[in-house]
C-alpha cells in the first residue's frame, strides 16, 4: 500500500509548471539542445518547444536562450524555478513517507481487530 500523488503548478486551469516541464528544462540544460533533450526524453521536438513555449508565455518570462544560435541554455529564472520545484517535491515526498508509514501502522492495528 501506498499513497500517490503528481504535484503541478497552474494558473486559471492552465499548467505553468510541473514534472514533465522540469524534466524538460534538466534535460535541455544537460543536452545544451532542444532536439537532443527531447529525444533523450523520447519525445518531438515539437511536443518539447511547445510545452516551454506555453509555460514562457504563462509564466511571462524566458526559461531558456540560445547561445550563438548553436546552444540552448537555461535561464537564471529556469533554474529557480526547478529549484524551487524540486525542493517542493521533496517537502511532500517527506511528508506523504510519513503518512504512508502512519496510515500502514493504523491498517496493521485494525487488521489485527
Amino acid at each position: 500500500m501506498e499513497i500517490k500523488y503528481k504535484i503541478w503548478i497552474e494558473k486559471e486551469g492552465k499548467v505553468l509548471f510541473g514534472r514533465g516541464r522540469d524534466d524538460i528544462l534538466k534535460a535541455i540544460d544537460e543536452e545544451r539542445s532542444l532536439n537532443a533533450a527531447a529525444l533523450a526524453l523520447g519525445m518531438s521536438y515539437r511536443a518539447a518547444w511547445g510545452r516551454i513555449r506555453a509555460s514562457e508565455e504563462r509564466l511571462g518570462i524566458k526559461l531558456v536562450e540560445n547561445e550563438k544560435n548553436t546552444r540552448m541554455m537555461l535561464t537564471q529564472q529556469a533554474r529557480d524555478i526547478i529549484r524551487r520545484f524540486e525542493a517542493l517535491e521533496k517537502e511532500i515526498d517527506q511528508l506523504l513517507k510519513k503518512a504512508n508509514h502512519d496510515f500502514q501502522k493504523f491498517m496493521d492495528v485494525s487488521e489485527k481487530k
